[in-house]
Order: structure tokens, then sequence, then C-alpha cells
């Protein structure tokens, strides 16, 4: 199975390392391209294997799977000369462009995947959002797996892709948001910047694990755990609901939209 990355920036770059180190296509029939070189150059001293060039249409030739990491703007000049067909698989990471607009540029009736992921891709942990137009399962059960592989990844209608990327795409930004603020406390409090850093980062993690590893739980439960009567976590939690704490994230996310 050869897979065509069209883009080696930070998102194409990562999508082509997260392939390399996974199970689902080998190193050597990925074919990365890219207008410039240094990222080519960088991606090809630690995958040896991979294939990389300057010519989209020869990384795409014959290619099952074309995975466009390429800004939206850029997506019809960079597709069209292509001419991708069925039975070919084309992946598109461009938040915005709807399966109607990417249509226009292929083959309308080859399969097609919107993906976003978020900038955790890089470290193998990404919430990425997927959904499928014209995919038999086994074509969508590829994607999936392949996603995975790299965090994990989420099929879902097309209709939710603009809410569900305000919660994953920009929530990664709102949720180190968070982090930068309890790290300012913690300063004003004493703790060095970077001890403090650490302590709300893996504070965060953890919290992430109670709800990723248990799939009967809730958040409201597990604060329930940790706030007892007349301890300071709940005059904290009160604090943060006098200022509008809830409020303010549930208007950031609808104003990403």
């Amino acid at each position: 199975m050869k897979a065509a990355i069209i883009g080696a920036g930070n998102m194409g770059g990562a999508i082509a390392r997260g392939l390399a180190k996974g199970h689902y296509i080998k190193a050597d029939e990925i074919f990365v391209s890219n207008p410039s070189n240094g990222k080519l150059e960088t991606l090809k001293k630690e995958f040896p294997a991979i294939h990389t060039t300057n010519s989209n249409k020869e990384a795409a030739s014959d290619a099952d799977i074309i995975i466009a990491a390429v800004k939206p703007w850029k997506m019809e000049e960079v597709l069209k000369p292509l001419r991708l067909h069925h039975p070919q698989i084309l992946a598109s990471v461009a938040a915005g462009l709807t399966f109607e607009n990417l249509a226009h540029y292929v083959d309308p009736e080859m399969t097609i995947f919107r993906v976003i992921p978020n900038t955790a891709i890089s470290l193998g942990a990404s919430m990425t959002l997927v959904a499928a137009r014209n995919a038999s399962d086994d074509q969508t059960n590829l994607i999936m797996n392949i996603f995975n592989e790299m965090g994990m990844a989420m099929l879902i209608e097309e209709k939710q892709f603009a809410a569900a990327t305000s919660l994953t795409s920009c929530g990664i930004a709102y949720v180190l948001k968070y982090v930068q603020a309890a790290m300012q406390a913690g300063v004003e409090l004493g703790i060095r910047p970077h001890d403090a850093m650490k302590m709300v980062a893996q504070t965060v993690e953890g919290a992430a694990q109670l709800l990723l590893q248990n799939e009967g739980t809730h958040p409201a439960l597990e604060i329930e755990k940790v706030t007892t009567p007349g301890g300071i976590t709940i005059k904290g939690l009160n604090e943060l609901e006098h200022s509008g704490f809830t409020s303010a994230v549930i208007k950031a996310i609808k104003a990403s939209m």
C-alpha cells in the first residue's frame, strides 16, 4: 500500500512520522512531497526509508491513500492537477473545506475522508476527528486504525465538525491557557515556573486519564471525590464559579466555531 503525504509542514511532517512508526504502512511505502527541501531533508534523516520529492504528482502517482496536509486556500491548486480518482482514497487535513468543496477538486465518486488532528499529533497524543464520504467499512477502519496509532481517533458526522474542532483543535489552546494561569498562581505562591508547569501539566494529564480509562465516570463524579465539606477544594471551585469560569469556557468554545 502506497501512501502519499502532500505537504511536510508541522501537520504533514507529524503524520509522516506517525505513519512510519506505525504498523499499517511501511516506511518505504510512504512518499512525502513539499516545495522546499529543508523539512524533507530533516524527515529523511529521521526515517531514511521514506521517499521524499518536490513533485506532488510523483508522490501521488499510483498512491492508494493521499493525505493532503496543505492550507485550505492551497487545496484546489494542489489537488486539481493530480487528477485523483477512484479507487484512490483522499484524506484532507484542511479545516473548513467540506466534502462538497473537496469533490470539485477530485473524482467526485472517490472515497474522501476529512481528518482533523490537533497539535499533540507530534507526540502521538492527538485527538483526531474523522468523517467519511463514499467509504467502505474496510476503508474507514483503515483510516481509524492509522490515526488511532497517533493518539485517539473518533468517527463523527461532517455536520459535527465545527463544534468538535472547537473542542479539540481550539480546545488544546484553552487547556494550555488554564495551565499557564495556574503556573502564574504557583509562581506568585513561591514555586519556580518550571516546577509549577510540570506540576500542573501532570495534574491535567492525570485528570484526563481518570476520564479516559473509566467510561462509567463523569467530571462531576471525579470532582466530588476530592471535594470535602469545608475543605480547600470547594473554596477554590466556588471562586472559579463566582468568577464565571464555566461560562467563560462555554463562550470561548462557541466563539471559536
